[in-house]
């Protein structure tokens, strides 16, 4: 018997702006569109957090106000 797979579309990405943990140690990081405050604390470590971009795969807040 035999199966074939089929060919998986890659991901569409795009250039997402993030909060990432200032402490080197911790590697904590989230996208802006899912935060709550506007200059939001590491949920991890409780250090400040800085706002930078990433390549990620599309998604769409749709509670975001």
């Amino acid at each position: 018997m035999y199966f074939s797979k089929r060919d998986i579309e890659p991901l569409q990405q795009e250039e997402t702006a993030v909060w990432a943990c200032s402490k080197e140690e911790c590697s904590c990081w989230m996208r802006d569109d899912f935060s709550f405050e506007e200059e939001p604390s590491c949920p991890i470590c409780s250090s400040f957090m800085i706002r930078g971009t990433r390549m990620l795969p599309v998604l769409v807040n749709i509670y975001k106000r």
